[in-house]
């Protein structure tokens, strides 16, 4: 489990195809790490949002293996090498919880459609697959490339929602542009309220 606060931004290094899935190699950057910050193997980490499992590391970064159904079902398999990403080790039973739950359980990619200055945040507006709006709320929770936000607004196309220079400042969205693809998981609640409901109806 992760909480959508990212604790530093990398990089993609380099991604080998392996008969069909991949060996992604990343870059740690800003990101805590190394002996001191008790890394480990099989650990979870969230890349963009996307929870995967370290296979081997070093110094500089780590590897993880991405399935086929990961590179289908997220922006993964089709970022530019060296491009940056938003990453968040697993959380802790002691931690905050400051951004809300987050799987790293990707439901859908969404896109970057429009952005514009407000004050010192900016305001952004991202589309939406049609299966998943239904569980975007207005003040609700949404993760986007692995970052918890607050939604602003919601229409038949997508979301809106504000980013503080802080949120600019220390996470890939620094480089992120209008048209870019973005990861999205849904704030579990609501899948879990709608699951409810739809068992209550069928008994």
């Amino acid at each position: 489990m992760f909480t959508g606060l990212i604790e530093g931004v990398g990089r993609l290094a380099s991604r080998e195809m392996r008969g069909g899935d991949a060996r992604l190699r990343i870059d740690v950057g800003t990101l805590a790490w190394g002996r001191d910050a008790d890394v480990r193997m099989g650990e979870s980490i969230s890349v963009n949002g996307t929870c995967l499992t370290v296979v081997a590391f070093d110094a500089q970064g780590f590897e993880a293996d991405a399935s086929n159904e990961t590179l289908a079902l997220t922006t993964l398999g089709a970022l530019p090498v060296g491009r940056a990403l938003n990453l968040e080790r697993a959380m802790r039973p002691t931690d905050r919880l400051g951004g809300h739950l987050v799987s790293g359980h990707v439901d859908g990619v969404g896109s970057v459609v429009h952005t514009w200055d407000d004050g010192r945040a900016q305001r952004w507006v991202f589309a939406a697959p049609a299966a998943l709006r239904r569980y975007i709320a207005a003040k609700g929770s949404i993760c986007v490339d692995g970052v918890s936000l607050t939604v602003n607004a919601v229409d038949d196309a997508g979301f809106e929602v504000a980013l503080v220079p802080h949120t600019l400042g220390h996470t890939a969205f620094a480089e992120t542009q209008e048209g870019d693809a973005v990861n999205l998981e849904v704030d579990m609640l609501a899948r879990y309220v709608e699951r409810l409901l739809s068992a209550k109806d069928a008994s």
